[in-house]
């Protein structure tokens, strides 16, 4: 708009109009609609990943310790011939799970089954519990074949605080 006043002068009025404020108004509330529906749930889904990572950190650490233990009770413990279930061995057990000894003392894969997060210990004063809060574990082995008894499954089972079930598997053969 201009205005002409009487000495000639023209004078401009700066401003908004109603439909450049509608439009305004428009664009912003669709770009909000973008941040709300687009990128604030990423924020959860981060938390999500941070979760699985740990997860995986956890189990890696927990399957490392039963993979370097042996395979049985009654397979060699230096190993080499014979292992368990071998033609001049003894068979392999039939109970799977700890064989009496304490948690420190656990000398082979299948004394591991029914394992918990709160039985296993980071160092003598903390435990695995106490820098995973609220992640759950669970250790299972099993033989792949009970016929043949030459491989057992290990499963760890990593529960998330969000309660998401993560399993990691290995299978470990009678070598």
């Amino acid at each position: 708009m201009h205005y002409k006043f009487s000495t000639g002068q023209q004078y401009r009025q700066n401003g908004f109009s109603l439909i450049e404020l509608v439009i305004g108004m428009l664009v912003l509330s669709i770009a909000m609609v973008m941040l709300t529906s687009m990128f604030f749930p990423q924020a959860d889904r981060s938390v999500e990943s941070l979760y699985r990572m740990r997860s995986a950190e956890l189990a890696h650490s927990v399957m490392n310790e039963i993979w370097g233990k042996r395979y049985d009770q009654n397979t060699n413990p230096n190993g080499g011939v014979p292992a368990c279930n071998a033609p001049s061995g003894l068979p392999c057990s039939t109970v799977l799970g700890p064989n009496g000894e304490p948690r420190d003392e656990y000398n082979d894969i299948d004394d591991y089954h029914g394992l918990d997060i709160n039985d296993l210990m980071l160092n003598s004063s903390e435990t695995y519990a106490d820098v995973y809060r609220n992640f759950k574990l669970n250790v299972t082995v099993e033989y792949v074949d009970a016929a043949t008894q030459a491989a057992k499954l290990i499963t760890v089972t990593v529960t998330t605080p969000s309660n998401e079930d993560i399993t990691y598997q290995a299978v470990r053969s009678n070598y």
